[in-house]
């Protein structure tokens, strides 16, 4: 019995690996961390021969030391240039003048939001005194929004003809720099491998200094998240942080910022209020020489 569950449970571990050959890979690194927990409690105490049961534990145990590390905050940048804050505001949601006043508090350079929908649009016109220029990509019954303080550059703001993106230029104090919101949807066995695939290529005129805010409905070290990070020419910045529960309230982390390398920074966790996801505040220093 318990050779059968350490056998099973192993390999979804190694499975967790595979987004790249298969989507199902990504469904299970949302409980990569779990599965090598899991292996790791029972594997040693099968019957299997110790030279062979310690070394799958310690591997087990590395797996689990990796995630750990990865969870850990790192000292950011001391000043910050942009200040970019990343939700997904869910549909039906509530709080929504205190949600207008924490995003007046934080004062954030840019927004990208998800599940912007009719019903909950009118939170976009409210901060248009303070944030004038926006990209609004209304798909079915919800879309992505770029929000902003700072003037466009003519003729690159864009929507993604497949739901996902939004996207535009923008000149700043430090320079141009592009701001994505994205919002890709389930793994395996849903279609968001497939999604990533339609939509991808719209990243081909991005390029410079690009800074992604998204609800990746993906973890940090999922295939996913790879791809976007090519296709944009970024990489995800800080600690894995749990910004969403699904089931019994699990934690799992598929909110994510992605900025390009010559950039330090610093993310924090904010409050749901009135989401079901918590938000994502990045402060951001962009490197003079980059």
């Amino acid at each position: 019995m318990l050779k059968s569950v350490s056998g099973i449970l192993g390999l979804c571990l190694l499975g967790s690996y595979t987004g790249a050959l298969h989507p199902l890979g990504d469904s299970l690194a949302v409980f990569r961390l779990e599965w090598a927990v899991g292996f790791a409690l029972v594997v040693i105490w099968t019957r299997w021969s110790a030279w062979l049961r310690w070394p799958l534990a310690g591997l087990a145990m590395g797996v689990i030391g990796h995630h750990v590390c990865m969870g850990q905050a790192a000292g950011g940048a001391s000043d910050h240039d942009f200040v970019l804050y990343q939700q997904n505001l869910l549909v039906g949601r509530e709080e929504n003048e205190r949600w207008l006043g924490f995003v007046e508090e934080v004062s954030p350079d840019f927004l990208t939001l998800q599940e912007v929908s009719p019903s909950n649009r009118y939170l976009l016109d409210r901060l248009k005194p303070e944030y004038p220029n926006q990209v609004y990509c209304p798909k079915y019954r919800y879309g992505e929004a770029v929000v902003t303080r700072f003037e466009p550059v003519p003729g690159t703001a864009f929507c993604s003809k497949r739901d996902g993106l939004a996207g535009m230029q923008v000149e700043t104090p430090h320079g141009r720099v592009w701001i994505v919101s994205l919002h890709i949807g389930w793994p395996w066995p849903y279609g968001q491998s497939q999604q990533l695939t339609q939509i991808l290529p719209e990243l081909d005129r991005v390029s410079g200094h690009v800074i992604v805010g998204g609800d990746f409905n993906a973890v940090a070290w999922s295939d996913a998240v790879r791809r976007v990070e090519e296709a944009s020419g970024t990489r995800r910045i800080g600690h894995w942080m749990s910004t969403f529960r699904i089931g019994w309230r699990w934690p799992i982390g598929i909110d994510h910022v992605l900025t390009s390398p010559a950039y330090a920074q610093e993310i924090r966790l904010m409050p749901q209020l009135g989401s079901d996801h918590f938000g994502v505040l990045a402060y951001l220093t962009r490197g003079r020489n980059g």
